[in-house]
Formats: structure tokens, C-alpha cells, sequence
């Protein structure tokens, strides 16, 4: 149960005043979840801020700058056509032109009444020598002065959120904030400096100084470790459950492993051999496993994956494999079908496209234990979702899941063994910070037969000729991912920049044109994407959406539009998904000129390296952890405040600390382990409370 001092910050976004039904959607989108909480919009930070303290004269203000001047206004020159309304408005040093495009002529006169003084702020620029400002933030009289905020917070907005709505909705969020019992060690906090969780909300929603809302600002150092602590607590309190409650020893036969290997037609590598020894020794000892297997892009995770199923399978028992996403899930279950066949696996697949009578017939043969192995999506671990006897579950992709989705699933049987895959290589240096105290099996070499990837940069201004070059391998059978830019931290633009490389090579190639993008519905996804595969769209046009996993082994070439956006493990991922099959392989990746120092250099050691390991060692030198593990594009492991670049000590400090709260107080029963409870519950890691609780 969630502890009632909380339920006012969880309680939904339309309780706050002013935020009815309509901007639902849009928050939803800014918050990036379903059904935005009071909470949510507490921990969507202002990314800078407006300094109105200064109040120069008009002769004073620097061009290019925000400014709060106080002003006579002279006169209205209105508009004609699509000319602007023009207030000239001026103190005892200069004039200033006001300027507003498509504004009422008479809501503007109301508000700069000629001959009265008021107060204006916004950015001024220089036009044909004389000071300008278009559409002020802010225009106020001597009344309005006393309540202007001296230094405004700026927060990032999104399609139908002016900067008001959002800044009022983040006073009306501030306002439910309750002082909660403090969950650091006295000594850390006299050490750092720290304030209080609540105060140091309030203050970075309502800064003193521009600088309290900078990323190195004490304030958000507070509430990143908070958050760190909060990942770590629940990683140690997941691995100390694990530890306590004995495993269950699954030992098979080997007949289903000998006929999955017999059914391959190549050999397994030595890396892909060694991984499949560690995990079956793992799931045949006592011990609960927790094992992270990472491999490089095409280092055959999933086989290793469906071996050590079979090893379970063997032994009468069930095994389950989580994808991220439905592509990915449907695509695994493809893939696994004929060696499953082949061992006398019973296969299934859960996802949410599985309704009605064919979902209850699935669901009822897995809880008899009529099907071995399960595989789908978040939808596994969801109430009504029972096991005969789960022994064994693997989640791919780990970092699109939260550790409580990680619990859930391993709560689905006793003592279920836990294996977690990522196809995008950690630097050692960070696996124990991110994954706690988990084994490790590393999967570097790649299956024999992989063709070496061509890969060469080319500038946009050559754009055409790439066409062509596209144009006349499709004319010979091949096939071709086209992956459109990232603009921003925004599907709906990266959607708009893909639909508009769609239609611009669809004028060109036909129908020969496939799309693909993340606001499809999932099963226009699976259509567009089983259309590529077959060939009746040679040419696909798509987001990151196919950034992780998909597998078409005749695609053979990858055009990455505007590269230099991307980040270079993002940029290997992508490459990945050629180079697959027997044909020679081609990623060009396409930059806008002049690149940068840094740009340069993610595409230079792309060029010289298909080395995944290497690719994120350098990505780590580059940018820090925070873009190597993707949480800039991913969300791992879901940090919404902490830059692991910058609060890296932090990240130390918060490991050591949960580990030491674990070996003291492993059921939070102390005054300051009741107080952890709610830090908790704040970051969304309650699976961990839920854990300790059914103890």
C-alpha cells in the first residue's frame, strides 16, 4: 500500500486546476506517459531560466538579449494586410518598436493604452538599427510588476503546451507538495549541502538565481540522488530477495539442445558456447541466477537464449522470453518456431494483440503446462497471466524495462532464474553501477558467414546521387532500410521528417516505398514490416523503430539520414540490422555539412570499427555515460533527472549506500528504512516495496 502522505502527487494531471480532458494528450506527450500524475509534472524540471531582475535603460539593453524595460507607449501604427500592429513605445534614453503578427488590432491597444507606463519583457533584437521586440513574454503595468516572477523557470514544451499552461500547471503541481521525512544519512547530507526533497522541488520551480535550474546546480544534484539511490535500492533489494529465497536446481537431458543445434546449419561460436555452459550451470545450481548477457550487434543472444530454455524444458519445466516491443517479440517467435519444432518445444506468444477466445485458450494451456516456452511482450507479466511451473525467464532489450517489470516477471513462478540481454555493449566499468552485483557473459565474437559491412559517409548534398545508387540496387533485387533523422526528443517531428522522405522517394520508386514508424498501430507495423521482408517493398522508410533486432537477412543496405545526430552506439545498432545475411553490405551514412569535432569522430570510428565493444568504450569517452546506455533515446535504466555524465560520485555513493541500508535493514523497518519506502514509491520503483513487504 502506498502511504496516504503520497496520494496527493499521484493522484492524476486533471486534478490540478485548469487541466481539463483536452490537455490530456499533449501532457501525456510532454511527460511521455499514458495517464500523466501530479508527479510527473513535479519532476519535469525547467531546463533553464529568465532573468528579470536587471532592469536596464532602452540605451542599455544588449541586442539578442531578454530584457524587462519599462516604457511609455507613444503610439499604434496598425497593420495593413499581412503587415504587423507596430507599438512605439520609448523611456528617456531611446524608443523601442513592439511588433505582433495576426493579434486583434483592439486586444492590442487594450493592452499598450497610449500614454501609460508598462512594463515589457522579452528578446530584443536589432532591425535596420533600431530595438525591437516581437511578441513579449510578458507585458504588465506597476499593479502586474509586483507578481511578475524575478527569475522565470523555462520548461521544455511540446505541440498544443504554450509556456504558461505548463509553468501554471507546475505552480498548481509545487502547491500539493508535502515535507516528507528525510531518507539520506544526517552525515551525507551536512557533507553535500543538501535541502530538503520538497524544498528543493519548490526551488527548482520557483528559482532565486538562473543558476539553481542548471544540470550541475546543487538542487538537482539533491533530487539526482534521490533518484539514483532510489535504482540502486531497488536493484539491491531485488538481488538480496534473490539471495535469500533458495533457487531451485533445473538440470536437463540435453536431447532438445542436441536437436536445436542439429537443426542450425552452422556451429555455434566459442563465445556463444561458453555463455550457454555459465547459464546452465547457473540454472543447475541451487542459487537463484540474475545474468546479464550482453552481445554485439548479430552475436546470436537468442539462440544462447533458447538453449538455456531447453535446458529448463528438458527438465519439465517452464521458460518465458521478453521483448521490448511487439516487432521484436513477433519477430523472436518466428525465428525460434522451426527450431522449436525441431526440439518438440511448445511455443507460444503473448502480446497485446492476443484477445479475445484465442488469448483464454493460451492462457488456460499455459497454466496447465501444455506450452514450454512463452514468448512476448510487457503483456507476460500482467495480472491474470499464470504459470504451470515458470522456472526460467529471459528479458531482452533490459534497458526498455524497469527493474519492477524485471520483478514482476520473476514473480510469475518460485524462485524463477533471470536472465537479462542487451544487444548494446556496456563498458565494463558500468555494468555494476547499472545492473547491482549481477554475473556477466559477453557474447564478442560473431557467427561464421557474417559479411564485413561497407561502411562510407557521404554529405546530403550529394543526396541525389544516393538515390540513384539506391534506384539501381533495388533494379537488382536488393533491399534497403532508409532511416530518416532524429530531430528531437519528439516522435511526432521524427514522424514528420520520415513521411516526408517517404513521399519524396515514393515520387521517385513507386510503390516499391514502404513506411514504418512508432505511432503505427502495432499491427500496421507487422504488416509494413513483413511487406520489406517479402520484397513487395524493397525500400523501407522508417524511424528508430528498427533500431534493435530486426532481422531481414536480404537487406543490404542502411542509408542513415543527417548520421551526425545519432549517437554512435545508436549508429552501430542501426548499422546491424544489415549485413545479416550472405549478400555484401552497404551503410552509407549520410551527414550534413560542416560536422563538428565530435561528429567527425563518431563517424570516423564507425567507419574503422563494426567492433560493438570497442564502438561503446569510445562512446564513453565521447559523451558519457548517460548517451552510451541510451537514456537519452531509451530511457535506461528510466532516469528522468539524474545525468550519470554529471552525477557520476553520485552514482558511486548511492551503490555503496543501498548495499549498506540492504545489510542493515533488509525489510525497511527503521525509522529512516519507512522514509526509503516512500523514495521508493516516488520513482516508481514500488515492485521493490511490494518485494519486501510479501517478505
Amino acid at each position: 500500500m502506498r502511504p496516504a502522505i503520497l496520494d496527493p502527487l499521484f493522484a492524476p494531471l486533471t486534478s490540478l486546476k485548469g487541466i481539463g480532458p483536452k490537455l490530456v494528450k499533449p501532457f501525456a506527450r510532454l511527460l511521455d506517459r499514458a495517464e500523466p500524475r501530479v508527479l510527473d509534472l513535479l519532476f519535469h524540471l525547467p531546463y533553464s531560466a529568465i532573468d528579470r531582475r536587471a532592469r536596464p535603460k532602452l540605451a542599455e539593453v544588449q541586442a539578442d538579449t531578454i530584457a524587462t524595460v519599462q516604457v511609455t507607449v507613444e503610439r499604434h501604427v496598425p497593420g495593413r494586410g499581412r503587415a504587423p500592429h507596430r507599438i512605439i513605445a520609448a523611456d528617456d534614453t531611446n524608443t523601442i518598436e513592439i511588433i505582433y503578427f495576426n493579434l486583434p488590432r483592439d486586444r492590442v491597444e487594450k493592452m499598450f493604452p497610449v500614454g501609460e507606463t508598462r512594463y515589457v519583457s522579452g528578446r530584443v533584437g536589432l532591425y535596420d538599427g533600431r530595438l525591437q521586440m516581437v511578441h513579449p513574454d510578458r507585458v504588465v503595468d506597476e499593479k502586474g510588476l509586483a507578481d511578475l516572477p524575478l527569475v522565470e523557470p523555462v520548461y521544455s514544451l511540446t505541440e498544443g503546451l504554450g509556456a504558461g499552461i505548463v509553468r501554471r500547471a507546475a505552480q498548481g503541481a509545487v502547491a500539493r507538495l508535502r515535507d516528507l521525512p528525510e531518507w539520506f544519512d544526517p552525515a551525507f547530507v551536512k557533507l553535500r549541502s543538501f535541502g530538503p526533497f520538497a524544498d528543493s522541488l519548490r526551488r527548482l520551480h520557483h528559482p532565486q538565481e538562473p543558476m539553481d535550474v542548471a544540470p550541475a546546480s546543487g538542487l538537482r544534484a539533491r533530487l539526482a540522488y534521490d533518484e539514483l539511490l532510489a535504482h540502486q535500492l531497488a536493484l539491491a533489494l531485488v538481488r538480496s530477495e534473490m539471495r535469500r529465497e533458495p533457487g531451485r536446481s533445473s538440470r536437463g537431458d540435453g536431447r532438445m539442445r542436441r536437436a536445436i543445434e542439429g537443426a542450425i546449419p552452422f556451429s555455434l561460436t566459442n563465445a556463444q558456447r561458453k555463455a550457454i555452459e555459465e547459464i546452465t550451470a547457473d540454472l543447475a545450481s541451487d542459487t537463484r541466477m540474475l545474468r546479464l548477457l550482453q552481445g554485439d550487434v548479430g552475436s546470436g543472444k537468442t539462440l544462447v537464449a533458447l538453449l538455456a530454455a531447453a535446458a529448463v524444458i528438458e527438465a519439465g519445466r517452464q521458460a518465458a522470453i521478453m521483448a521490448p516491443t511487439e516487432i521484436l517479440a513477433r519477430q523472436h517467435h518466428a525465428r525460434i518456431t522451426p527450431l522449436a519444432e525441431a526440439a518438440g518445444i511448445r511455443l507460444g506468444i503473448l502480446t497485446g494483440r492476443e484477445r479475445g477466445p484465442a488469448r483464454e485458450k493460451l492462457l488456460d494451456e499455459l497454466a496447465a503446462g501444455e506450452i514450454d516456452l512463452l514468448v512476448g511482450t510487457h503483456a507476460l507479466f500482467q495480472e491474470g497471466v499464470e504459470f504451470h511451473d515458470l522456472a526460467f525467464a529471459v528479458v531482452d532489450e533490459q534497458h526498455r524495462f524497469g527493474v519492477h517489470q524485471r520483478l514482476a516477471l520473476a514473480s510469475k513462478g518460485p524462485a524463477v532464474d533471470l536472465l537479462v540481454m542487451t544487444a548494446t555493449p556496456i563498458p565494463r566499468t558500468l555494468v555494476l553501477t547499472y545492473f547491482g552485483d549481477m554475473d556477466v557473459s559477453e557474447l564478442r565474437e560473431k557467427p561464421a558467414g557474417r559479411t564485413p559491412i561497407d561502411t562510407r559517409t557521404v554529405s546530403l548534398e550529394r543526396l541525389d546521387e544516393v538515390v540513384e545508387a539506391v534506384g539501381r540496387a533495388l533494379a537488382e533485387g536488393a533491399r534497403a532500410y532508409w532511416i530518416c533523422p532524429l530531430v528531437e526528443e519528439s516522435e511526432i517531428v521524427d514522424l514528420a521528417a520520415a513521411e516526408e522522405r517517404f513521399q519524396y522517394l515514393r515520387a521517385r520508386f513507386g510503390k516499391k516505398v514502404g513506411l514504418v514508424h512508432g505511432q503505427m498501430r502495432p499491427a500496421e507495423r507487422d504488416e509494413a514490416m513483413a511487406a520489406f521482408a517479402e520484397g513487395t517493398t524493397p525500400l523501407l522508410v522508417a524511424t528508430t523503430v528498427i533500431e534493435v533486432g530486426v532481422d531481414v537477412p536480404e537487406a543490404t543496405i542502411m542509408v542513415i539520414e543527417q548520421a551526425e545526430r545519432f549517437g554512435l552506439a545508436q549508429l552501430h545498432q542501426l548499422r546491424g540490422r544489415v549485413g545479416r545475411g550472405q549478400g555484401r553490405s552497404t551503410c552509407l551514412l549520410l551527414f550534413k555539412p560542416p560536422l563538428g569535432e565530435s561528429a567527425k569522430r563518431r563517424l570516423s570510428k564507425l567507419r574503422e570499427t563494426d567492433d560493438g565493444f570497442l564502438i561503446a568504450e569510445e562512446d564513453l569517452a565521447l559523451r558519457g555515460e548517460g548517451e552510451v546506455l541510451g537514456t537519452r533515446q531509451s530511457g535506461l535504466p528510466g532516469f528522468k533527472i539524474a545525468r550519470p555524465e554529471l552525477h557520476r560520485d553520485l552514482l558511486e555513493a548511492a551503490r555503496k549506500d543501498a548495499a549498506l541500508i540492504v545489510s542493515r535493514d533488509p525489510t525497511l523497518s527503521s525509522e529512516r528504512g519507512r522514509a526509503l519506502r516512500l523514495l521508493l514509491h516516488l520513482f516508481d520503483r514500488d515492485e521493490a516495496v511490494r518485494l519486501i513487504e510479501a517478505g
